[in-house]
């Protein structure tokens, strides 16, 4: 289990000089944007434009905040993504420009590197408590609000936007603080 503050993760400049991204996780450690396995990420998108392309990549994208944009994909199409839409899987190496529907928007951004690795990208709302599914894997939970995760090793507590790195194996449940949990889900298993 790995616990991930907010405050901890690493920020840094987009691929394409476009903006700045904030670096949840890189798998291997240290891995750059054009040797990484896997990755997770935030970015405020504060203008219409490309986004950075990425050879080899798989992505799922999700708005977290913000009204939504309209994302003009190759080979897809034009898609509206908003914060209550399911997030988007799509090649990231398709040529994809974004116009912002209502203002900034902050989005997480999920990539994995083809042949390699393959994920899945999940909103939750678990209301009381909520086990989570064993995977051939690992997984990372996002916590969108304060929430508690139960483990073998104990009760962890997330703030928004912390994150919590599991085993697929290992038992864990999410427990609502208030009236709900919500979370993102992401799992990544090897190609």
């Amino acid at each position: 289990m790995r616990l991930l503050r907010n405050s901890d993760h690493r920020r840094m400049p987009w691929k394409n000089g476009g903006g700045e991204t904030v670096e949840v996780i890189v798998t291997p450690e240290g891995a750059s944007l054009s040797d990484f396995g896997w990755r997770v990420s935030m970015a405020t998108v504060a203008s219409d434009g490309p986004f950075s392309v990425f050879p080899g990549i798989d992505r799922t994208l999700a708005v977290l905040s913000g009204d939504g944009m309209a994302l003009s994909i190759e080979g897809l199409g034009d898609k509206l993504l908003t914060p209550v839409c399911a997030p988007l899987a799509f090649p990231a190496d398709a040529p994809t420009t974004a116009r912002l529907t209502g203002g900034p928007i902050t989005d997480l951004n999920v990539m994995t590197r083809r042949g390699a690795f393959r994920h899945s990208l999940t909103h939750h709302i678990a209301e009381g408590s909520k086990a989570l599914r064993d995977s051939a894997g690992e997984r990372l939970l996002l916590a969108l609000a304060p929430l508690g995760v139960s483990t073998a090793e104990g009760l962890v507590g997330l703030q928004p936007l912390d994150a919590l790195v599991l085993d697929g194996s290992e038992k864990a449940e999410v427990l609502s603080v208030g009236e709900s949990a919500t979370f993102y889900l992401v799992e990544i298993t090897p190609a």
